[in-house]
């Protein structure tokens, strides 16, 4: 089945200026959010979908402008973490009058897909957000609202969601879910009386639009001729908002839960130094890109000098992307074969490198090689996000645990055991990973308020005990 973390955009103008350009300028400023597909939906079309990114299509800008011109729409980045890379697959999707665009991972699709009579359901040949969108729309259809049908939904639904919905009667739509998971902001801009909601608020900067607040867990948006409504469409308290967010995901202008990502990841990097206060360091470099104001922020605390010992090489065909979002391992490794060390600055000296993750080693592994053939003489890595031993469900991809770094199939190991195999297998002298309590701290979100899903193994906050499947189970490939 398809899953997603991805990106989405819903935008109204009350003036009726032809939104278009402003959604695509959002979704090219939420690319980090997904590098695989993006498309766009208008009131009465079928969606535009596109494989790439979105600047792959620049030339394509003025006449896709003109052709889908609406004051009404709703747009989509896609990363994967379940399901092939094709347009199929692509959002926004289209279930009779109304689009759906969909950042998430419904947990029990297989349970809802019975439901609207989706007994055929495969991972092959749907998606949990057709199935969502199938069954959000029969339920329209006998409760006359959307706020009703929601309350509904997420009452069969298990799992992460941010959806954007658009209507043919031009509403477009906004539902976060009870938990928070996944990030979802409000926005406008005066100029032609925009209103807008999307994944970050990097967004709302791509196109002068400011934030207004986060869209509430369980909370419904709507933008109309009427403006912005909003209703409740659940009373859950209990919020578990991802803690990868703040460490890798978001783009770092972004503004999630009331703190600046850039500004968090900087404290974060103060919080690791007191945790690990490397005596004898000689220098702090961060891997590119995201780790970058950890990196700043562990180098102020300590004192340390801080550099670029680490440079991705942005001409070369995957070096401006993210390795991590990539679908396929062949991907990840060669844009981590364009991350160049500058022997300059780390020759003969005791390197502290700062990681923002450490999955499934693949990138350190490179990285620790490349920094020792260019003559580092010590090397210790430090990771700002705990230990990722379990699968993610809510939209993260490590969908299984065979993958992970940090696995090992036998109970009788100790996390510093688990941690010194890894260490010896990406070949530093040492390795550091992050807790929980330090990075809530860090984040300044209290611990119970976060999903550390992927690091304890609780999947309380999504209600699911899972069945741990291999990734060609996970990914439909198995036959």
């Amino acid at each position: 089945m398809v899953k997603e973390n991805c990106g989405v955009v819903g935008i109204h103008s009350l003036d009726g200026v032809n939104v278009i350009p402003m959604l695509i300028d959002s979704l090219r400023a939420l690319q980090h959010r997904g590098q695989e597909a993006w498309g766009i939906a208008v009131p009465n079309k079928s969606p535009l979908k596109k494989l790439g990114l979105v600047s792959s299509s620049a030339s394509e800008f003025k006449k896709i402008s003109m052709e889908y011109s609406s004051a009404s729409a709703i747009g989509h980045v896609r990363y994967s973490t379940i399901g092939k890379s094709n347009i199929d697959n692509a959002q926004p999707l289209k279930v009779r009058d109304l689009c759906v665009a969909h950042n998430g991972t419904i947990s029990n699709v297989e349970e809802l897909s019975n439901v609207v009579g989706g007994c055929s359901f495969t991972p092959q040949n749907t998606s949990d957000t057709m199935i969502a969108a199938q069954r959000l729309v029969s339920l329209i259809k006998e409760k006359g609202q959307m706020s009703k049908a929601l309350s509904i939904l997420k009452n069969e639904m298990i799992g992460s969601y941010c959806f954007t919905f658009l209507s043919d009667d031009t509403s477009v739509y906004a539902a976060r879910d009870p938990c928070g998971f996944r990030p979802l902001v409000l926005g406008e801009k005066n100029d032609g009386r925009v209103h807008i909601v999307a994944s970050e608020s990097s967004a709302f900067s791509a196109i002068g639009a400011e934030l207004i607040r986060d869209v509430s867990p369980g909370e419904l948006i709507k933008f109309s001729k009427n403006g912005i409504e909003s209703q409740s469409f659940s009373e859950d308290k209990t919020h578990a908002h991802c803690s990868f967010e703040f460490t890798y995901f978001a783009h770092p202008t972004s503004k999630m839960e009331g703190t600046n990502i850039y500004v968090a990841r900087k404290r974060i990097g103060k919080y690791l130094a007191r945790k690990f206060p490397i005596k004898d360091a000689d220098l702090v470099i961060p891997v590119p890109d995201s780790a970058r104001p950890a990196a700043l922020g562990f180098a102020q605390e300590l004192g340390v000098p801080f550099d670029e010992g680490l440079l991705k090489d942005r001409y070369s065909k995957k070096g401006p992307l993210r390795s991590f979002i990539e679908p396929h391992q062949t991907d990840r490794i060669e844009i981590n074969r364009w991350i160049i060390p500058i022997r300059e600055i780390i020759e003969n000296r005791h390197v502290v490198v700062v990681d923002d993750s450490l999955v499934r080693g693949t990138s350190s592994k490179a990285i620790i090689k490349a920094l020792r053939k260019a003559g580092a003489s010590k090397i210790t890595m430090l990771i700002t996000y705990p230990p990722i031993k379990f699968p993610c469900y809510a939209g993260i991809d490590f969908p299984s645990q065979d993958e992970l770094a940090t696995y090992i199939d036998d109970k009788k190991y100790s996390e510093e055991e688990i941690i010194e195999n890894v260490r010896r297998d990406i070949g530093a002298d040492f390795l550091g990973y992050n807790d929980p309590e330090n990075l809530a701290n860090a984040i300044g979100i209290q611990k119970d308020s976060l999903c550390f899903t992927c690091t304890t193994g609780n999947y309380t906050s999504l209600g699911i005990t899972p069945v741990f499947k291999t990734r060609e189970e996970m990914k439909g490939e198995v036959q």
